[in-house]
């Protein structure tokens, strides 16, 4: 099977690339999707003989170019180069592709996302912001063409192996676990997850439960449930990662270490499952599991998602939009870290909601709002220099 990975430089693309190597001869790597990482593209183009390599735009492009002829890689072997969006989406597009990993941080993998899924190809979801975006067009457009999306992230991908278990109208709810997300006052703290390495963002996300209020709205999209279907619980273990619970009283719990190649390789070769590179748990040893409810008063991120799913629209899309502006300014040192909530709160208040009915008016959705998170971001900062906060 020929793949293309959208975002193949960062953490969940060189996941993928790894269970690539492990699964030599099973699968054969089309295209390249990357942003301006070249010295990482570099040696996945050298080890993976890419066809086609697309990079972010047209400055990444000719220094990559320079950097292919510094490996005195001869030019009748160099894959095809591109960049920018349409490149984007021809590459998840291709008719010899039958499998797209779609895995760029933010909404800038949703075009070619939700291009993949209209042309019938399978796509392992690991980018939250293609859902929590434009959950309605998407699930729209993997119902018209009948193509299959298997999430990748752990807490999905656990899910979607627990509903195997049982009809889904047997389901009662479904419980995505959270290993806890304590507040930290600076960056460098915020950033030292305990569990996961994962990229600046996501790390930042789940310390303020963002993530799990993206993974709820997720969720619910994927598995067509409404937010009070959806539980989260706080589990610092981060060994279960999903469960759902069947009408029954019956509780179904997908438990893995915490690797995600073996989610990746699960949407790779599902409904079959493959020996995985993982590391296995050893049930001769004491553990315990402890599971609490979030605090959703501390955590107003995590009630702010379940309260835009339910106002349904753009307002996940602002939600999406307005954290990440926020996360930013956090990082960059610029808001403290109390004010991303702020920030998202008071850009959900002011950005009107609308139903977007293409990708086009999600990404202008996208746009504005991002426009009044970084007003609200200058306000505060100018508050804070006049002594007012």
């Amino acid at each position: 099977m020929k793949i293309t990975v959208l975002g193949s430089t960062g953490s969940i693309g060189a996941s993928t690339l790894d269970v690539v190597r492990q699964q030599a001869g099973r699968f054969q790597i089309h295209a390249l999707v990357a942003g301006r990482n070249l010295d990482v593209l570099s040696s996945q183009i050298l080890e993976f003989h890419p066809e086609v390599v697309v990079v972010a735009d047209e400055t990444s492009l000719t220094a990559l170019a320079l950097r292919l002829k510094e490996l005195t890689i001869p030019r009748r072997v160099w894959p095809q180069l591109a960049a920018g969006a349409e490149a984007r989406v021809a590459a998840a597009t291709a008719s010899e592709v039958g499998f797209v990993m779609s895995a760029i941080v933010g909404v800038a993998g949703l075009e070619a996302t939700y291009a993949a899924i209209r042309g019938k190809k399978r796509v392992g979801l690991a980018n939250k912001e293609v859902l929590v975006a434009s959950g309605r067009l998407v699930m729209q457009a993997v119902r018209e063409a009948g193509a299959e999306l298997i999430p990748v992230d752990s807490e999905h991908n656990g899910a979607h192996q627990c509903f195997r278990a049982g009809a889904r109208h047997e389901v009662t709810r479904l419980l995505l676990t959270a290993s806890g997300g304590p507040f930290r006052e600076t960056p460098r703290e915020a950033l030292n997850h305990p569990t996961w390495k994962m990229g600046r963002r996501i790390t930042i996300d789940s310390a303020t439960l963002m993530n799990k209020g993206f993974e709820v709205i997720e969720a619910c999209w994927l598995f067509d449930l409404p937010p009070s279907q959806v539980d989260v619980v706080v589990h610092p273990q981060s060994s279960i990662h999903a469960m759902v619970e069947y009408n029954d009283g019956s509780v179904i719990a997908q438990i893995s270490a915490t690797d995600m190649r073996m989610p990746i390789q699960y949407a790779l070769t599902y409904p079959e499952r493959q020996r995985a590179p993982v590391a296995r748990l050893d049930w001769t040893q004491p553990r315990a599991w402890n599971f609490s409810a979030p605090d959703m008063d501390k955590f107003r991120l995590l009630k702010l998602a379940y309260e835009a799913q339910e106002l349904g629209g753009s307002a996940t899309c602002t939600l999406n939009a307005a954290d990440e502006v926020a996360v930013e300014a956090f990082l960059e040192g610029r808001i403290p870290f109390p004010a991303i909530a702020t920030t998202v709160e008071e850009t959900l208040q002011r950005q009107p909601v609308s139903e977007p009915e293409t990708i086009q008016e999600v990404i202008a959705v996208d746009l504005a709002s991002r426009r009044v998170a970084r007003q609200i971001v200058a306000e505060a900062r100018w508050a804070a220099r006049a002594g007012k906060l």
